[in-house]
């Protein structure tokens, strides 16, 4: 008998426990698993004395976790989210022509679709399907076939390539009528959009003036969200001047939709991945991909 086995309640008292935790009650989970109420309590109580402990104390309308028992569900709901997407992921692994790549919203909706688009109309027999996720981190790429990483491109369980570069740029919409900026001063005078970083990974416009050597705190009152994204959409209705990240502002600039204020720009070193496990294999479709979009960068980069 395997460890496992010998040491673990069955996976189905744990699948109906999760199920009771979450829905508070005994019936609503025995709905949602297609079981009748007497066996989900059946196996309940089939946990509680595997395990030696209460997990719920009943009440006139439902059940409340016990302090073991709230301890033991944010485990087991934690570890069977983690195996759903796993067995999903092999699912889908299993259809040669689906490939899933993970990024954050912003590359998600201002880099990746676009691309997306242009290999869709190339290889129409190749699905590939996006997972936005902002908490994405090395860890969560073996859930999918590629990731969009963003750092120094050093992790040990990855294979990276670059695909875009970090570059950063005070940028307005067209249709704002901002003076003549020629120096940091006038700059830090303007409707400067503020964004919160201190959740993630991202510069702000305190780190961006420091670049330059000098200090920066925003005003009293002053307009802030907690995503480039929402950040963007602020610059784009003409409410003030933000900081736009090279791979979703340059576009606009071309067009003409958007215009970059001064003539500033932070390099930072920093860059995007793409990424994928180094001791899995790639599907022949997931090589193509990969192929695919490595070229389409080095086109848009001549000279990388």
């Amino acid at each position: 008998m395997s460890r496992y086995a010998r040491h673990l309640p069955p996976l189905e008292t744990l699948v109906t426990f999760e199920a009771v935790g979450r829905n508070a009650s005994f019936t609503r989970a025995a709905t949602e698993l297609c079981l009748t109420q007497s066996a989900v309590s059946k196996q309940i109580r089939a946990l509680e004395l595997s395990l030696k402990t209460e997990l719920f104390e009943r009440q006139a309308r439902g059940v409340k976790l016990t302090p073991s028992g709230a301890s033991l569900f944010a485990e087991v709901s934690t570890q069977l989210e983690a195996l759903l997407r796993s067995v999903s992921r092999l699912r889908a692994g299993r259809d040669a022509k689906t490939i899933t790549v993970q990024c954050t919203h912003a590359v998600a909706q201002f880099w990746l679709f676009p691309r997306l688009l242009a290999f869709n109309k190339q290889h129409p027999d190749i699905t590939v399907s996006i997972h936005a996720n902002n908490d994405m981190d090395e860890s969560s790429v073996a859930e999918h076939d590629f990731g969009i990483l963003y750092g120094a491109g050093q992790w040990s369980s990855l294979a990276v390539v670059p695909v875009f570069a970090e570059i950063v740029y005070p940028i307005a919409s067209r249709h704002l009528e901002l003076p003549r900026v020629d120096d940091f001063g006038q700059l830090s005078e303007l409707p400067l959009i503020q964004l919160d970083a201190s959740g993630w990974n991202c510069i702000d416009w305190r780190d961006w003036f420091r670049h330059f050597g000098l200090e920066y705190s925003a005003p009293p009152g002053a307009l802030g969200f907690n995503q480039l994204t929402l950040t963007y959409s602020a610059v784009q209705q003409g409410m003030g001047v933000g900081l736009g990240w090279d791979f979703m502002a340059s576009e606009g600039v071309a067009q003409g939709e958007l215009q970059r204020v001064g003539e500033w720009a932070f390099h930072t070193g920093q860059a995007d991945f793409l990424v994928h496990l180094r001791h899995r294999r790639l599907s022949a479709s997931g090589q193509l991909f990969r192929d695919w979009l490595v070229a389409r960068c080095a086109e848009e980069t001549p000279g990388r």
